[in-house]
């Protein structure tokens, strides 16, 4: 995904953004590029920016903002408006220990699958502050219980990939 060109035979950066891209355009059509190479889309209309925010599914994770008459900074100076999007699911198990995780693996009940707990992702690696919030919260799992395998195990069983909340 290209988005900005800061060179091209001669330094480009202190040109404003407007014309960067307009060379950047350029570059792509007089050379015929296409894939892997991608021309991220740009608009200054803000009803199409917010239809991209709807992209997700497709990968998209937000929008970045340039001024267009500004030229390219060393220091960031343009914005980025990242998708959040929330659900409630239940901690499946955690990678590290129980009383310091590092990463949580979420999971949600499948009401077609009987109500089984189904992976649904990992957690970006967890800070300090939140793995020690976390590990007041966790506690081994009591009782039989499937593992990921399928297999019933009882309660402190070795497999730290099916330990629950």
């Amino acid at each position: 995904m290209v988005f900005d060109l800061v060179h091209a035979g001669a330094g480009l950066t202190g040109w404003p953004y407007g014309r960067r891209r307009t060379a950047l355009e350029a570059l792509f059509a007089d050379h015929g590029l296409q894939a892997p190479l991608t021309l991220c889309p740009s608009t200054t209309d803000p009803k199409v920016a917010k239809g991209w925010l709807e992209w997700t599914a497709a990968g998209v994770e937000g929008l970045c903002f340039k001024r267009i008459d500004e030229p390219h900074r060393p220091q960031r100076s343009w914005r980025k408006y990242k998708v959040r999007e929330t659900t409630e699911a239940l901690v499946g198990a955690v990678t590290g220990s129980l009383a310091a995780p590092r990463t949580v693996l979420p999971g949600r009940y499948d009401a077609a699958r009987h109500r089984r707990l189904q992976y649904t992702g990992r957690s970006t690696m967890l800070s300090q502050a939140a793995s020690r919030a976390l590990a007041d919260l966790l506690a081994p799992p009591t009782g039989a219980h499937r593992g990921r395998d399928g297999r019933s195990r009882q309660a402190g069983e070795h497999n730290p990939r099916s330990m629950c909340t």
